[in-house]
């Protein structure tokens, strides 16, 4: 017996009927030898943490653009903050944790530069549109490991679909990233907003905190063992009614004072306007994108591989990129 089949093994004693087993995953659209050490879903979550998406989330924004504290988030430390709660969930609920942590790592690896208003950007260009977790699973289907993905299993590769968005998941594993997500950006966003200076603690909603908790710990704890309480049993996820009204109250408080006040206004004009100048001079002058996203706008057009370049970038890129294209240097004296 090797390893993985006694990690196998090991599953189906352990879990909960309700939980996605390694063994009974659809597979993966392309056949690969199984690892002798590793479970399927094992691998994936390797696969995400070794890929180049990954190492980029660490200078790509959350919330506070370019943020020169450093305490402040990233996509790359909101994502393991979401590994992390919905690990915990998981765990506890007895569902399958490695496949819960390969769609958390995975879940954000199309975001844009400058966050949402990078999204918000490329998703007017585009004639189809655009969306962070459709373009996550771009990145691990066609982006990587030069064009040929990382060929995920179906479990995980959905999860990373259906983490935001219309979509529901079809796992319990990927509804508790899904849960997860919003639980970590709702407290770490909230924190990061204290630390800034944009809130202060009097001004944040009395009636949600009484129900959430008074402290950035005491929220997610209460939240995670609310939803773990009410979802021992069926095929869904739950909240009890209190949890739920008082997240989303303060879920409607944090786009009302953070997500769209006027602090962000000008900021996000000028990442707007990089987004926008970048994907028109790339669109006249797609031979000067690096060799990939060439070939990918010979086979699928030149906005699609204009819109997968500038997605691919992280903040400092982006703007250094635009520094060299549309800023004027200073001339040398001879």
């Amino acid at each position: 017996m090797t390893i993985r089949e006694r990690l196998e093994q090991e599953e189906e004693q352990r879990l909960s009927s309700r939980a996605c087993l390694s063994v009974r995953s659809a597979g993966r659209e392309r056949p690969a030898e199984p690892c002798p050490m590793r479970t399927d879903f094992q691998r994936d979550r390797d696969r995400i943490l070794h890929s180049k998406a990954f190492r980029r989330l660490k200078y790509k924004t959350q919330v506070f653009l370019s943020p020169e504290g450093d305490h402040y988030r990233t996509r790359l430390t909101h994502t393991l903050e979401v590994s992390q709660i919905a690990r915990t969930i998981a765990r506890c609920l007895q569902l399958n944790e490695d496949l819960t942590e390969a769609i958390a790592l995975g879940h954000d690896l199309g975001h844009t530069p400058f966050g949402h208003i990078g999204e918000r950007a490329l998703d007017e260009l585009m004639p189809e549109g655009f969306r962070h977790n459709e373009q996550s699973m771009r990145v691990v289907d066609v982006l990587e490991n030069d064009g040929r993905g990382l060929n995920l299993t179906y479990e995980v590769r959905r999860g990373i679909l259906t983490h935001s968005g219309s979509i529901f998941p079809e796992t319990l594993e990927a509804e508790c990233v899904r849960r997860a997500d919003r639980i970590a950006y709702l407290n770490h966003d909230l924190d990061d907003a204290l630390r800034g200076g944009v809130l202060r603690e009097f001004e944040l909603p009395a009636d949600c905190l009484k129900a959430l908790g008074a402290t950035h710990g005491e929220r997610i704890n209460r939240m995670i063992a609310d939803i773990v309480d009410n979802s021992q049993q069926g095929d869904r996820l739950a909240m009890s009614p209190v949890m739920q009204s008082a997240m989303d109250g303060l879920r409607d408080f944090m786009f009302e004072r953070v997500y769209r006040d006027e602090w962000r206004a000008k900021e996000e004009k000028r990442c707007e306007g990089v987004i926008r100048q970048l994907f028109s001079y790339y669109s006249e002058h797609p031979g000067e994108m690096p060799e990939e996203f060439v070939l990918t706008g010979y086979q699928e057009g030149t906005a699609r591989a204009v819109c997968d370049f500038i997605s691919c970038m992280t903040d400092r890129y982006a703007i250094r990129i635009y520094q060299k294209l549309f800023v004027p240097s200073g001339f040398a004296l001879f």
